[in-house]
């Protein structure tokens, strides 16, 4: 009786979680962005890029990563034979994967806020796609409840990775025509 509402709960900290994922990057991007304008620009945007990141990160990010692992533990108690099952052993590498995502977004999110500008923005463009592959693989084992074929998932992987690539190469030409794009 207890499984669908905490599986629920689970599915909002997921949303609420890869939402922070996502936008968290973008902000890194503006970040990176706003050291190449000149004073007092960079520094007014500078500042509130931080503020931003800092809500973004503490109020949202970090408390969803949490919630969502305790409701997962909770799904785990309730339902352990998913323990045994080879689709979630892939699962569970993929959320390990989306772990070591977040610890190095935290990492880039401390350097920025002390003003330590390590990577460029075409970087952050393509480690913002990282956290998209991951909610695909994990998404498509937790619906079909199968490791599947291995070689139409690797297959299909690379053609998602190829895609985004392309659509980052694609929006930098759109850009550079027009930088208000």
């Amino acid at each position: 009786m207890l499984y669908p509402y905490i599986k629920s709960l689970h599915l909002i900290f997921v949303v609420t979680w890869f939402a922070g994922l996502f936008y968290i990057p973008r902000l890194f991007i503006y970040h990176i962005e706003a050291w190449q304008k000149p004073s007092p620009d960079k520094e007014i945007l500078s500042d509130q890029l931080k503020l931003m990141t800092k809500r973004l990160w503490y109020i949202i990010t970090w408390p969803s990563a949490i919630l969502c692992t305790l409701t997962a533990i909770w799904l785990l108690v309730l339902m352990p034979a998913w323990l045994q099952q080879p689709w979630m052993h892939v699962k569970l590498a993929f959320v390990l994967l989306l772990f070591g995502y977040h610890f190095k977004c935290h990492q880039i999110f401390k350097q920025l806020q002390r003003d330590e500008v390590k990577y460029t923005s075409k970087f952050m463009r393509i480690w913002n796609e990282v956290a998209t592959i991951i909610l695909f693989a994990v998404v498509f084992l937790v619906v079909l409840k199968s490791a599947f074929n291995w070689i139409y998932g690797i297959v299909g992987m690379f053609v998602l990775m190829i895609l985004l690539m392309l659509g980052i190469r694609w929006y930098k030409k759109v850009r550079d025509r027009n930088p208000n794009a």
